[in-house]
């Protein structure tokens, strides 16, 4: 009677409370692993791949752990960078709000898995064999109701929680957190077009995924880390399966080449340069038109009588390194009504834009980029501000 007793307590490991928490979390921590390196780094943006073993451990790992079918999660992570915080993005607090994506995401995920045109165009090249098609995804309940028997055999009556916390990990921190938090407070090392953000530069709790700015503005990139203080995990592990040659990556985000000196003429390899680092290049040029803002604040606050421009021009200073994806209507409007009352930032903003134009353009020809580049640093080393005319500068040095 006793062993039974002691059974249903503590199943048949036996273990106290904290050696249960440190399983659990330990579990969690495979789980997590296998969200970052399979689903997301290889098999949704092809920037490694994984030997077969790696790569099936992980695919019946996730069936026990998440139910979460391969091509699904894959088809709407896709999904995600193809309409970034626009219309038809499964996920977006900008679009949900961050209440809901933090702590409902699990449910967008549902509901979007149940769209048959986003699984039919974004889920190419995942699985398709015998037991993806007869097992992981035609019953992807059953394995998480073995996963419950093995919990429950294991630890006994604390099984329940084992099992309750590795239902909610994933739901929590990868559809929440990252998907909410990561789109809402942080810090951005890249401009991309959306309101990523990083949320810290040590990336462990979340496999590295907490470095999301970084992946939205080199998405193919294997890994995610960018400065020299920031670590990722994922890396790491990535790394170590690379070693013993169970993992070949595919791509990584470009290093940064500057030419040592300013290049006279403005080639082909300068073009690819500033298209492969559009991102950096836009980060400096908010920093660019932040500390003209500050700078034109310390002018005018010599300037009794100027308090209502400060106040403009501190608006200004606060936002304009943001997205406009992250700013609502009435930000949107006093940001242009500033903008439109300081002409030394306004010309700065226009050149701005006419920057971005020359990598937007999907239809315009190599040599159309060229000339529109040309005429665009022209401009800024002709106009007659300091620090556009070294931002310039700066522009003729890039490399691919």
């Amino acid at each position: 009677m006793q062993s039974i007793l002691d059974f249903v307590a503590a199943g048949l490991l036996q273990l106290n409370v904290w050696q249960v928490i440190g399983i659990t979390l330990i579990l969690t921590h495979i789980t997590i692993a296998a969200v970052t390196i399979y689903l997301h780094r290889s098999q949704a943006h092809r920037g490694l791949d994984l030997h077969p073993i790696v790569s099936h451990f992980f695919r019946f790992w996730l069936w026990m752990t998440t139910g979460m079918v391969t091509r699904e999660w894959v088809a709407i992570h896709r999904k995600h960078h193809a309409k970034c915080e626009k219309e038809g993005d499964p996920h977006s607090p900008v679009i949900y709000g961050i209440d809901r994506v933090l702590w409902r995401g699990a449910e967008l995920y549902r509901d979007e898995a149940l769209n048959e045109e986003t699984i039919k165009r974004f889920s190419h090249g995942t699985p398709n064999d015998w037991i993806e098609n007869n097992l992981y995804s035609k019953h992807p309940s059953l394995g998480i109701l073995f996963m419950l028997v093995i919990d429950i055999a294991l630890f006994g009556a604390m099984g329940l929680c084992v099992w309750a916390v590795q239902m909610a990990w994933i739901p929590f921190w990868a559809a929440g957190v990252i998907n909410g938090l990561g789109h809402y407070v942080g810090y951005r090392n890249f401009s991309s077009p959306d309101t990523s953000t990083n949320l810290v530069p040590i990336g462990i709790l979340i496999g590295g995924e907490e470095l999301h700015n970084n992946h939205h503005a080199y998405g193919t990139s294997a890994k995610f880390s960018s400065k020299w203080y920031e670590f990722d995990i994922g890396w790491m592990y990535i790394s170590i399966l690379k070693f013993f040659r169970l993992a070949e990556v595919k791509k990584v985000a470009p290093k940064l080449k500057l030419a040592k000196q300013v290049q006279e003429e403005v080639t082909e390899n300068t073009l690819h340069g500033i298209i492969t680092h559009r991102y950096e290049i836009m980060t400096r040029y908010a920093s660019l038109l932040k500390q003209t803002a500050l700078q034109e604040m310390a002018r005018l606050q010599r300037n009794p009588e100027a308090k209502a421009e400060v106040a403009k021009l501190n608006f200004i200073s606060q936002h304009i390194t943001q997205s406009e994806q992250g700013l609502n209507d009435a930000q949107r409007a006093e940001l242009a009504e500033s903008l439109s009352q300081n002409k030394a930032l306004a010309q700065l903003v226009a050149m701005r834009e006419e920057l971005f134009r020359v990598w937007s353009s999907s239809t315009a020809s190599t040599e159309q980029l060229l000339q529109d580049l040309r005429h665009w640093l022209q401009q800024a080393q002709q106009s007659g501000v300091q620090s556009l005319e070294e931002f310039a500068l700066r522009l003729r040095r890039y490399a691919a």
